[in-house]
């Protein structure tokens, strides 16, 4: 994945979202994600993840799923 390919913006504010994998769901629409700095817990209600997924996160929200070959949901 290359640098550009790695950040996305957030569509409302433009500032960056970060992608992260869902390691388990929970619930109430959240989820425990595997982050740079750990696992953190993250809303998942806006997005249909599953455990493994690639998010992309802006203020602790997932706002996209990552599919293969680079798409959004």
């Amino acid at each position: 994945m290359t640098e550009e390919e790695r950040y996305e913006t957030c569509v409302t504010c433009s500032d960056v979202a970060v992608p992260v994998r869902v390691i388990r769901l929970l619930d109430d629409g959240l989820a425990v994600a595997e982050t740079a700095c750990g696992p953190e817990e993250i809303s998942v209600a806006l997005v249909d993840a599953r455990p493994g997924d690639i998010v992309l996160v802006h203020a602790k929200e997932a706002i996209a799923v990552r599919r293969e070959g680079g798409d959004h949901e």
